[in-house]
C-alpha cells in the first residue's frame, strides 16, 4: 500500500467497509475487502525502544502561529538539542507521518538520539513540528488538501518568525510517510531549500484511494464520505466508530503500523486514542482518508521527485521490511532510483522511527556525518 494507512477503518485486519451516509438517502459502499498482514520482525530489546521508555523532555515547547487565509493557527512544535556551545550548530526539522494519529511523539527518540552524541563535530539541533489539523497543534475546520500542507510546510520553514529563521540552507529534513513526500514536492518547486532529506518509509497515496482507484465514481464516493465524516453531528459518530475508539487504534498498530505486535504498548495506545478525542480531530484524517492530502497521484510522479534531487541534495531513503505490500512496494520502487543516494532496508513497517528509534537514529546519523561532519574534522 502507498500510504502511512493508520486511518483505522475497521477493529480487525480484515476490513469490510460499508459506511451508511445518514445525512442522504444514498449508500456510500466500498464492496471489497482489504487484507493486511503484519511482519514478527524483531530485533534485540536495547534496539527496540518505546516512545515511554526513558524521560524525552525538549528543550523547548512551542506555538507558531500559521496564517491561513483569514485564520492565525497554532502550530505545536519541540526542540531538541545539546546543550554544548563549543561545537557549530546544524538544524534538522523532523516531520511526523501523515495520518489520523500524526504525533512529534513518533521523533522523540530519534531526535534525542541524534542530539545527544558527544563524539559529534558537529552541534545537531532537531525541530519536530506537528501539523495543522493533527498532533498537538489546533484543528479548524478547514478544507485539508496537499496544497495547504504544503503552504504550512513552506511558511513554517520560510517565515521570519519561525523557529528556523536561522537555519537558512543548511537545514536537514528528515520526513516519514506522506511527510517526506510532500517536502521533497516543495523542494522540487523551489519553494523550501534544504541541505539534505531522508525519506523514512516514505508514502504518497492515501487509503482508500489506493485501494479502490480513483476513478470518478469513487471520486465521488470519497467526496460523500469526506462531508459525512465533516459533518457536525454524524461525523463525530461514523467518526467514533471508524478511528476514534482504542480497540481499532491497537488492531492497526499491530496489524501493520509496527511490524512487531509485541511493541504495541498500553501507553502507546493510550495516547494516540486521546488525539482523537481533541477538538477538531476528524477533519484532516477525513482529507487523508479519502486522498486529499496526497502529494502526487502516481508511482510515475512519486519518483520524478526524487529525479529532481539528483546531483543536488543528498537524498536517504528508509524502506522497512514489515511495510504492508502496496506500500512495500511503492518504496522499493526508490531502490536505486535516480535522486536517492542512498536506499535501506531496516525492520519496520508504517512507522519505523517509533517502533525501533535506535536503528533509525543510528543509520540517520550516519548519514549526517557523510555528507556534514568531515568538513568540521
Amino acid at each position: 500500500m502507498a500510504s502511512s494507512a493508520t486511518f483505522l477503518l475497521s477493529p480487525s485486519s480484515n476490513l469490510f467497509y460499508k459506511p451508511r451516509l445518514y445525512s442522504t438517502s444514498q449508500t456510500l459502499l466500498f464492496r471489497k475487502t482489504i487484507s493486511i498482514k503484519a511482519s514478527t520482525t524483531s530485533l534485540e530489546s536495547s534496539s527496540n525502544i518505546s516512545v515511554v521508555d526513558k524521560p524525552l523532555n525538549p528543550s523547548k515547547i512551542g506555538n507558531w502561529k500559521w496564517k491561513h487565509q483569514d485564520e492565525s493557527v497554532n502550530i505545536y512544535y519541540e526542540e531538541h538539542k545539546n546543550e554544548n556551545e563549543n561545537k557549530p550548530c546544524k538544524n534538522i526539522l523532523m516531520i511526523p507521518t501523515i495520518s489520523d494519529v500524526s504525533t512529534v511523539e513518533e521523533w522523540r527518540v530519534v531526535a534525542k538520539d541524534i542530539v545527544q552524541r558527544d563524539a559529534s563535530n558537529v552541534n545537531w539541533k532537531a525541530t519536530i513540528v506537528d501539523w495543522p489539523g493533527m498532533g498537538f497543534s489546533d484543528r479548524p475546520k478547514i478544507d485539508y488538501n496537499a496544497d495547504v500542507m504544503e503552504n504550512f510546510l513552506v511558511q513554517f520553514m520560510n517565515s521570519s518568525d519561525s523557529p528556523l529563521q536561522h537555519s537558512d540552507d543548511e537545514l536537514v529534513i528528515f520526513g516519514g510517510g506522506h511527510a517526506a513526500t510532500l517536502a521533497l514536492r516543495a523542494v522540487k518547486k523551489g519553494l523550501v531549500k534544504t541541505s539534505a532529506i531522508a525519506a523514512v518509509a516514505p508514502t504518497w497515496a492515501g487509503p482508500l484511494p489506493i485501494v479502490f482507484g480513483r476513478d470518478s465514481n469513487m471520486e465521488s464516493r470519497y467526496g460523500m464520505l469526506r462531508g459525512t465524516l465533516r459533518a457536525p453531528a454524524v461525523g463525530w459518530m461514523m467518526y467514533n466508530m471508524l478511528v476514534s475508539n482504542e480497540k481499532s487504534i491497537q488492531s492497526q498498530y499491530k496489524s501493520h503500523v509496527y511490524a512487531n505486535a509485541e511493541n504495541v504498548t498500553p501507553e502507546i495506545i493510550e495516547s494516540r486514542y486521546a488525539l482523537t478525542k481533541r477538538k477538531g480531530a476528524r477533519y484532516a484524517p477525513a482529507a487523508f482518508l479519502t486522498g486529499l492530502l496526497d502529494p502526487v497521484k502516481s508511482r510515475e510522479e512519486f519518483l520524478e521527485l526524487f529525479t529532481g534531487l539528483e546531483g543536488k541534495t543528498p537524498t536517504l531513503v528508509i524502506s522497512t521490511s514489515g511495510s504492508p505490500k502496496r506500500s512495500k512496494a511503492e518504496m522499493d520502487a526508490l531502490r536505486g532510483a535516480k535522486g536517492v543516494s542512498k536506499f535501506l532496508e531496516l525492520p519496520g513497517a508504517l512507522l519505523p522511527q517509533e517502533e525501533y528509534p535506535a536503528v533509525v537514529a543510528e543509520e540517520l546519523y550516519a548519514f549526517l556525518q557523510d555528507h556534514f561532519e568531515p568538513m568540521q574534522s
